[in-house]
């Protein structure tokens, strides 16, 4: 039996040598993930659909989460972007759950009436935006090589809220820059770019011309940046980023900004990788983490996508996806990533904003197939 058992043992160990010499190799797993016991539960996760495309695009989610088997359940609640406050009970919810998802929710264009999103932001200390915007293998771009954060500041600054009429005719709005809050937001950034091997942080500002305020943002940076010596660091004032960002975008990697320049260079570079319909993003405080569609969504009460529901739900997709690596389900997000990529490479359904004529559900159904 023994004599037997060593040419078994000598094939085996040949085919094994074969296998490591073959240029063919293809490893399809990496080293594996070891969850700490009991972190397979479901996880309870805030929905609140929005305004609009909002259900559509929220109703995506569902329904891949669902074919993915993946572990979260949501807790759905109506909120509308006219309401004058976020109701009790959806703050409540997401207290206790630590995450969200969200649809878009409306601001109307002046009057009295405060943003939802800025309420929520406040609300929850969720200080910090984040917008991943980045070229999509598959769409056709100007520019090639484009993957930037902007990190935005998301509580204070020229969203403060404090505005007063002096006399008639004469209305002052404050700008609020406090160490505290720019210390965290640079923190954020550069923490950032060290958990996920980020090479360069640049801090956009405006000091030439603010220089308390946006002079006191950029002192802060500087100090932050001294403590990872292995991160660049550099600055730029808003105005020549948002030129360089239009003709050179693939120079920049971390961006870290005030509220306000954070919005724009969010959008400018969302438009430059493609449209805001596929760019991810998320807030996140010292307790909880709400996601959404990372750049503006400006398309949120568009009637016709409404009514002919080709809305696209790429950006939620993918910002489901940073929510699943979040909750520390990284397998889930994975899966989830890399099969939008695969029906975006394959360009065969894809929204009239990435030049196709699909609706919502195709898009649905073919990211579903494409899931391994």
């Amino acid at each position: 039996m023994a004599r037997r058992t060593v040419p078994i043992i000598k094939k085996l160990l040949q085919s094994a040598e074969n296998s490591l010499s073959s240029p063919t190799l293809n490893l399809t797993r990496s080293i594996t993930y070891m969850p700490r016991p009991g972190e397979g539960a479901p996880r309870g996760v805030t929905l609140i659909p929005g305004d609009g495309i909002g259900p559509l695009v929220t109703g995506a989610v569902e329904q891949v989460m669902d074919a993915m088997h993946a572990p979260v359940y949501f807790e759905r609640y109506d909120v509308q972007g006219d309401m004058s406050r976020f109701p009790q009970e959806v703050l409540d919810s997401i207290k206790k759950n630590k995450v969200c998802l969200k649809g878009g929710l409306m601001t109307p264009v002046g009057g009295g009436v405060s943003s939802l999103n800025v309420q929520l932001r406040k609300e929850l200390d969720l200080f910090a935006s984040l917008v991943n915007c980045f070229n999509l293998p598959g769409l056709q771009t100007r520019h090639e090589n484009v993957d930037i954060v902007v990190i935005r500041e998301n509580t204070e600054g020229e969203y403060a809220g404090l505005e007063h009429e002096v006399v008639p005719g004469v209305v002052e709005s404050l700008k609020v820059i406090t160490k505290f809050c720019s210390e965290r937001i640079a923190r954020y950034a550069f923490e950032y770019a060290y958990l996920n091997n980020r090479k360069k942080v640049t801090a956009v500002h405006k000091a030439n011309i603010m220089k308390l305020a946006d002079g006191l943002f950029l002192e802060s940076c500087r100090e932050v940046a001294t403590k990872y010596p292995g991160i660049t660091y550099n600055e730029i004032i808003v105005d020549n980023c948002c030129m360089q960002l239009v003709s050179k975008p693939e120079q920049f990697d971390v961006m870290v900004t005030p509220n306000l320049y954070g919005n724009l260079v969010a959008n400018t570079a969302a438009g430059i990788a493609g449209g805001t319909g596929f760019m991810p993003g998320g807030n996140v405080g010292p307790d909880h983490a709400v996601f959404e569609q990372g750049a503006s969504a400006g398309n949120v009460g568009h009637s016709k996508l409404i009514e002919q529901k080709k809305a696209n739900p790429v950006a939620l997709l993918l910002s489901a996806a940073m929510m699943l690596r979040h909750l520390q389900f990284p397998s889930f997000a994975d899966r989830l990533e890399t099969a939008v990529k695969c029906v975006i490479a394959e360009g065969k359904y894809l929204t009239k904003d990435l030049g196709g004529d699909s609706t919502t559900q195709e898009v649905v159904d073919a990211v579903i197939a494409a899931l391994d």
